[in-house]
């Protein structure tokens, strides 16, 4: 059985499906690895240690996927209508993996089945024990959190720990982190190592505890709803009105005291909630900086804006597009073994071919279509 490996072309996008590394370990399981050439390069991973690895470094995707029953992507494959097709060469049947966003591209879902594809996308991992090894979206986001703090540092004029000198000292920096998931809490570890006073806040309570461990303060309105404010997968629920102005009031006030402002709000398949309102960002000292990881959803600041950093009133907002391609080495070393790991429970006893458990809760959550069909629940009336 035959996997093919394809370089990404969407812009922005530098991580790759499968590492040398894995590649090893694809080809020790009894698969041959088709890798498209130039696909790890932006990555730190050349053509030739690929080659090392065992895998045909295939001239085009076209070549790499022939005869291949596994494709694995970071992105959804492109469409003509998008500049650049790749759709079209994936052959019927294929089975395909990757972070294949369907909240994003719900139209694409049909295209899926009509060519009788097994779509298998990766972001839809459920929050369990069992799936952990296979959680792309805690491995990008550990990484987004610790990328985040170091983009912050870059634009900040000034410096993150308290500093004693003979010529004076220098107050440590204030650093204020909104959302304490993944991202969330490795920003605070981050931003804590360098030196600066860090608090954060969430609308789940449970989020408390993982924040103080940390050596932060926590910053939340505390109520009945907010006792009830995460999902089964573990995710933020939306919140009342109510319950969203008493937030905003206590956020406004926080955020004047500090020098960067990290925020990490997502809502799967929902628009980015407005976090930092431009009155928040009036009131925040000159020099400041926000971070908004949120940007391509929307953003949770107003006035940031997708792939750029903007200057308002003294205040810098970065907003880079696709921020775990900004580390992608480490990124695509732990998407890939993510992804491998996902492919080993896809795989028959004997290795080298796929006996898939249709009744297995991981396969159902991540599979979008197969045999034709639209088979997963959030998706079926998408198309």
């Amino acid at each position: 059985m035959k996997i093919a490996v394809l370089k990404e072309r969407r812009p922005f996008e530098k991580r790759v499906a499968a590492t040398p590394d894995t590649v090893k370990k694809y080809i020790a399981d009894g698969f041959d690895v088709s890798v498209e050439a130039q696909a790890g390069e932006q990555a730190g991973y050349p053509d030739s240690a690929y080659q090392a690895a065992g895998a045909f470094v295939a001239p085009d995707a076209q070549a790499a996927m022939q005869a291949a029953q596994i494709v694995l992507k970071v992105q959804r494959p492109m469409l003509a209508s998008e500049g650049n097709d790749e759709f079209s060469s994936i052959k019927p049947g294929t089975v395909l993996i990757g972070m294949l966003n369907p909240y994003a591209a719900p139209e694409v879902l049909d295209l899926y089945a009509g060519k009788q594809l097994t779509a298998m996308s990766m972001e839809l991992m459920p929050r369990i024990t069992r799936a952990q090894s296979m959680d792309v979206l805690s491995s990008q986001s550990n990484l987004v959190g610790y990328k985040a703090v170091l983009d912050a540092a870059d634009q900040f004029g000034r410096a993150f720990p308290m500093m004693m000198t003979a010529a004076g000292t220098i107050a440590p920096a204030r650093v204020f982190v909104m959302g304490a998931g993944v991202a969330g809490l490795q920003a605070i570890a981050t931003a804590r190592r360098l030196g600066a006073i860090v608090s954060a806040t969430d609308v789940r309570a449970a989020a408390k505890e993982q924040v103080q461990s940390l050596g932060a303060s926590f910053v939340m309105v505390e109520n009945e709803e907010s006792k009830q404010a995460e999902t089964a997968g573990g995710y933020a629920k939306e919140m009342s009105e109510d319950y969203k102005r008493q937030q905003a009031a206590l956020v406004a006030e926080t955020i004047k005291k500090q020098d960067i402002v990290i925020t990490t709000a997502l809502i799967p398949g929902r628009a980015a909630p407005k976090l930092i309102t431009e009155e928040m960002l009036a009131s925040m000292k000159p020099g400041s900086v926000v971070v908004d990881l949120a940007v391509e959803q929307g953003g949770n600041c107003a006035m940031s804006e997708a792939g750029k950093v903007v200057a308002y009133k003294g205040v810098r907002i970065v907003g880079y597009r696709n921020v775990p391609s900004r580390i992608a080495t480490d990124a695509s070393a732990l998407y890939a073994r993510n992804i491998y790991n996902f492919v080993a429970l896809l795989m028959a006893e004997n290795g080298a071919s796929l006996s898939i458990d249709w009744d297995d809760e991981i396969v159902r959550a991540v599979t979008l279509s197969h045999d034709g069909e639209l088979v997963h629940n959030q998706f079926q009336k998408a198309g």
